[in-house]
C-alpha cells in the first residue's frame, strides 16, 4: 500500500505502534529515540529506496523498540502489513536473512552513534552532522534551526547555539534566523576527523 506523509508528522511512535514495514518510495524519514525529558536524539535517517525495519518491530519475537519515525521532507512510503511480512519471513529463508542483514545493519549504525556520544567531544559531532546535512541537502546554506540540530544530537540548544557562535568566530559558519551557512567546509572535516 502506498501512503504520503507530510513534512513533520510522526508516522510511528515506539513499540506500541505496529505501522508494518516502511520502504521509503521519494522523500526524507527520520528515526529518533525520546528520553522521558522530552529530548530527542537521531538513530537514522532513511532515504530514497531504504527500508525501516524498527517500524514493524512487532514482527521480531522479544525485540521492543521505542523509536519514533518522523517526516522530515514530505515523504512517499510503500508499506508492507506486519503481518503479511512475518508470513514472508517464516516461509522465505531468502527474505529471513535479509531481515537479518537489516537488522544488524541498523543496530551497527545505533552501536557508532553510542560511540560517537560517549567517545566524540560535541564540537566534532556538530561539525560531522552539519557536513552529513550539507551532502543531504547539497548545499553548503542549510535551513535548520538550533532546537533541530540539537534533537539530531541529543543535546541541549543553548549548548548547540553557544557552539555554533565559537564555530562561526572562527570562520566555520555563518548564522542567520533558521540558517546555518557553512563556510568553510575544510575546517569543519579537519574538526570532525574526518
Amino acid at each position: 500500500m502506498s501512503r504520503e506523509i507530510k513534512k513533520g508528522t510522526v508516522i510511528h511512535r515506539g513499540s506500541l505502534d505496529c505501522t508494518g514495514l516502511l520502504l521509503v518510495r521519494s522523500g526524507q524519514l527520520r528515526a529518533y529515540i525520546l528520553s522521558d525529558e522530552g529530548r530527542e536524539i537521531t538513530i537514522y535517517r532513511l532515504i530514497e529506496m531504504d527500508v525501516c525495519l524498527f517500524s514493524a518491530s512487532c514482527i521480531m519475537r522479544n525485540i521492543q523498540f521505542d523509536i519514533s519515525i518522523e517526516a522530515e521532507r514530505d515523504t512517499q512510503v510503500w508499506v508492507i502489513p506486519a503481518d503479511f511480512y512475518r508470513e514472508l519471513m517464516e516461509e522465505s529463508a531468502a527474505v529471513a536473512n535479509y531481515t537479518n542483514r537489516l537488522m544488524s545493519g541498523r543496530f551497527s549504525e545505533v552501536m557508532w552513534l553510542m560511540e560517537q556520544i560517549l567517545w566524540k567531544r560535541l564540537d566534532q559531532r556538530l561539525a560531522d552532522f552539519l557536513l552529513q546535512e550539507s551532502v543531504l541537502e547539497g548545499e553548503t546554506v542549510l535551513p535548520i534551526t538550533h532546537e533541530k540540530i540539537a534533537n539530531h544530537l541529543g543535546s541541549a540548544r543553548e549548548v548547540v547555539t553557544r557552539m555554533l557562535r565559537y564555530f562561526q568566530g572562527e570562520g566555520l559558519v555563518k548564522l542567520s534566523r533558521g540558517c546555518v551557512e557553512l563556510t568553510d567546509l575544510r575546517g569543519l572535516s579537519a574538526l570532525s576527523g574526518r
